[in-house]
């Protein structure tokens, strides 16, 4: 996601200000997230004696799938590509990732994009521009959770 996209989504999903600083907190962060999950997919696969991980396998909750609504209402574009080739670049899963499970990890990153940017306005309601402590908050709170 370029800077101007990942600013206009901000705005967007939670009325916050970012600055290309921001950026890479944000891509390390879905990044991380993204394969954490598909971590939790691969058991699953691997518990159900199969090689191919389905989208039932991502441990998809219920909070995280209504932000991919709100994701899917924002009406913005997370290409596949980019997911793909940082997951790959990771240790292997050790199961193949399904044509499905590969179309939907944009809707899962942006699903992510939305709660981050949410969680930002629960944390500090008034706070426009998000600092480092805050960043770091919202990242400890997923890291608790996800």
């Amino acid at each position: 996601m370029g800077v101007t996209k990942f600013q206009r989504f901000f705005r967007a999903a939670a009325g916050l200000h970012v600055d290309k600083n921001d950026l890479k907190r944000y891509n390390d962060f879905v990044n991380q997230k993204l394969y954490d999950l598909c971590l939790l997919g691969r058991s699953s696969a691997m518990a159900n004696a199969r090689d191919v991980m389905q989208v039932s396998d991502l441990p998809i909750t219920k909070g995280l799938q209504e932000s991919i609504h709100a994701f899917d209402e924002l009406e913005e574009e997370i290409k596949v590509e980019p997911i793909l080739e940082h997951i790959l670049a990771q240790p292997p899963l050790e199961v193949e990732l399904s044509e499905e499970t590969k179309q939907m990890l944009p809707w899962v990153a942006g699903g992510m994009s939305v709660a981050l940017a949410r969680t930002f306005k629960v944390i500090e309601p008034d706070d426009k521009n998000p600092g480092t402590l805050e960043w770091e908050r919202v990242f400890h709170i997923f890291d608790l959770l996800l």
